[in-house]
């Protein structure tokens, strides 16, 4: 089932993991599937036929009670310029 308060974001010929290193301390967020750790895609992914060059530079993010529109906007822009700071391939 679906949450709510949970988006899951496939960003094309990135690495997620490296958006995640340029975040830390600034946004909470997670790379590809709630289940999945260590490289590689993620078996979720990989069962929802998700390209992996989408696959690997997915990043899941999610919202609180308490979350604020202002806090979310300024995460839309600090990922945002992560994303465009990371080299493709």
């Amino acid at each position: 089932p679906a949450l709510p308060n949970v988006l899951s974001v496939g960003v094309r010929n990135i690495q997620s993991g490296n958006v995640l290193g340029t975040l830390v301390d600034t946004v909470a967020a997670s790379a590809g599937a709630a289940c999945h750790s260590g490289g590689g895609v993620s078996g979720v992914l990989g069962q929802l036929k998700v390209p992996a060059e989408y696959a690997l530079g997915t990043l899941r993010l999610s919202v609180g009670r308490h979350t604020t529109p202002e806090e979310v906007d300024k995460a839309v822009r600090l990922i945002a310029s992560a994303i465009r700071a990371q080299p493709t391939w």
